[in-house]
């Protein structure tokens, strides 16, 4: 699909989703976030939160780095870059997530605090940063991929739960509205265990929700690195998680992505495929009752390399012009905000058609199939009440349709304000 085809799809959507709830009444189910990297530069700010706005997003997540706070030892101040991004971000009715993290080169040369001076002064630092923007946080989220340093030692998840312990006190004393995520877990700590090991240790005692970095783009075994696969493996882990912890695990994606490196990169895809990959993640992410909400990794790329991985995971381009995935996230957004999935509605598609995925999302009496195919674009014909007849054309990027629901009473069908709308054509 086209970008041309992709802002053909958003302005049907939107003249499809008029009507009905104001365009910014959140459904309070799901969390439409991206990670940003704005918030420690001295950059401006205000075109990148006028796209996100446009693209609907409601969350956006950053680094409240120590390092930025005391840069001179024992000073402790709030960069001006911290409090402009703070305003554009509440003149954009969005809510937040900053990571308190990582080391500062005046303890132990950038260690973890996990020593006892580095811990005191992470906790000065957390001390400071929660009184000077009490009431501005939505989400706090203690540190980042602690265990990329070592994801198997019991020692070190354990150093790690004292830290989410101590933190969270400070936290709740201080701002106590503010709530707190921990973990951030990556992929390989996930599969190794030390979420597990999070769990067992009481994490959930201190926190709101654990915070996770699923990637699969490296993926290459058990389906491949589609959202496909991704979703039946969200859909184990949540279940496998709730039974270590002994009770629900609201889980919170605060990054995941595809880089868009194409054949340049062992694990790339186009750019194409990157805005398909991320519509019918963020769709299927919105299936699952755990999931609270999936901040993209990340707003623009990072660089201008198109063989490194980490410039090229951006909805934009380093320049802020839009790539395929941002428009699609644009196509989106109305469903995954104003809409809510109803899987006793969902039906199974039909024999012979194992590769396409059909979900229901409805808004009051409103009702939404999205349609795509995992496959090569093929024909289909919908299995479900209100479809259209006959076969429709599918492809790897959801297709929207309005259904037309039959009703009982003595008014029949429903007299919906819009006839019947392809939102991808």
């Amino acid at each position: 699909m086209t970008l041309y085809s992709l802002r053909h799809a958003l302005c049907s959507v939107l003249l499809l989703l008029s009507g009905g709830l104001p365009a910014w009444a959140a459904a309070p189910d799901f969390i439409v976030g991206v990670h940003t990297r704005l918030f420690n530069l001295p950059r401006p700010v205000g075109t990148p939160f006028g796209l996100m706005r446009e693209a609907g997003v409601r969350s956006v997540r950053d680094d409240a780095f120590w390092s930025t706070v005391e840069q001179q030892p024992g000073v402790l101040g709030i960069s001006p870059d911290w409090t402009k991004y703070l305003a554009a971000q509440h003149d954009s009715g969005m809510d937040n997530i900053l990571m308190l993290g990582y080391g500062n080169r005046f303890y132990s040369s950038d260690s973890k605090p996990i020593y006892p001076t580095v811990r005191a002064g992470y906790a000065r630092f957390v001390d400071f940063v929660a009184r000077r923007l009490k009431g501005q946080v939505g989400f706090y989220e203690v540190y980042n991929e602690w265990d990329l340093e070592d994801s198997v030692s019991p020692a070190y998840s354990d150093a790690y739960l004292e830290l989410v312990r101590d933190t969270s006190g400070q936290l709740r004393k201080i701002d106590p509205k503010a709530r707190i995520l921990a973990g951030a877990v990556t992929s390989h700590g996930i599969k190794v265990g030390f979420a597990d090991r999070l769990l067992q240790g009481g994490v959930m005692k201190y926190v709101d929700g654990l915070s996770l970095h699923p990637y699969v783009h490296c993926e290459k075994t058990g389906g491949g690195n589609t959202p496909e696969h991704w979703i039946g493996w969200m859909r184990e882990l949540s279940a496998h998680l709730d039974a270590v912890a002994g009770q629900a695990v609201p889980l919170y994606l605060t990054e995941m992505a595809w880089h868009s490196t194409g054949s340049l990169h062992p694990c790339g895809i186009d750019e194409d495929t990157q805005a398909t990959y991320l519509a019918r993640a963020y769709l299927l992410a919105k299936t699952l009752p755990a999931i609270k909400g999936l901040w993209w990794y990340d707003l623009a790329n990072d660089g201008s390399d198109p063989a490194e991985q980490e410039h090229n995971f951006g909805l934009l381009r380093k320049d802020l012009s839009p790539k395929p995935a941002y428009a699609a996230l644009k196509a989106i957004a109305p469903v995954l905000n104003e809409y809510r999935y109803l899987p006793a509605e969902t039906r199974p598609v039909e024999p012979g058609t194992a590769q396409v995925v059909q979900l229901i999302f409805g808004k009051g009496e409103q009702r939404l199939l999205a349609v795509w195919t995992q496959g090569a674009p093929t024909q289909v014909t919908l299995n479900m009440p209100g479809a259209p007849a006959g076969p429709v054309d599918v492809t790897g990027m959801p297709r929207f349709i309005k259904l037309e629901h039959v009703m009982s009473g003595p008014t029949g069908r429903l007299a919906n304000e819009l006839p019947h709308k392809d939102v991808t054509r």
